[in-house]
């Protein structure tokens, strides 16, 4: 007998959040805490945060002292911490790095327990939101980045009759987030 992956399982569960809020857009999705807790995607987040790779948070717990200590039981805790609403998210590492124009700006890093309970996150409810999601929204999505979006807006400029569009376009990359507190 085969026994379905995680990914398998993670996938077919993605599938029919999704399925469900694009058939029904006013649904409201319960119970998502437990599929978040699930075994298979707290498995899949690993591997996930995994793939991505950087640098331990701090906690100093690297990808390599966890799977020398085992991976399995350092999920099962954290699975067991997020069912017994014992879960806290650590404080970031906060590192400087440096600007094209001499200065730095700081970078928060996570501990890897956090990117993989943030992943686990995002894997449930990422399919409900991108549900709801036009096709010419770009951020933060899968397969999708700002370039996307910029080549997108060229298109839309050099492709006009007689040098003038009906269609206005707004469009800002320059410090987006300076302002967010």
């Amino acid at each position: 007998m085969c026994l379905p992956t995680p990914t398998k399982t993670v996938q077919r569960l993605q599938t029919s959040l999704q399925t469900k809020a694009k058939a029904e857009p006013a649904y409201r999705f319960y119970a998502l805490w437990y599929k978040v807790c699930r075994s298979d995607v707290i498995e899949e987040a690993f591997r996930h945060c995994r793939a991505n790779g950087g640098a331990p948070g701090i906690d100093g717990i690297s990808f390599d002292k966890i799977e020398a200590q085992g991976r399995k039981q350092w999920l099962e805790g954290i699975r067991q911490e997020l069912r017994g609403g014992a879960y806290r998210p650590q404080p970031l590492l906060r590192v400087w790095i440096p600007k094209s124009n001499g200065g730095q700006r700081p970078l928060g890093i996570p501990p890897i327990r956090d990117r993989v309970v943030q992943m686990a996150v995002v894997l449930v409810i990422g399919p409900i939101f991108e549900a709801d999601m036009l096709a010419n929204q770009y951020g933060f999505r899968p397969e999708l980045d700002a370039k996307m979006a910029v080549r997108q807006v060229l298109w839309h400029v050099s492709n006009t009759e007689g040098g003038r569009s009906s269609t206005r376009i707004y469009a800002t990359t320059s410090r987006q987030f300076r302002t967010v507190r």
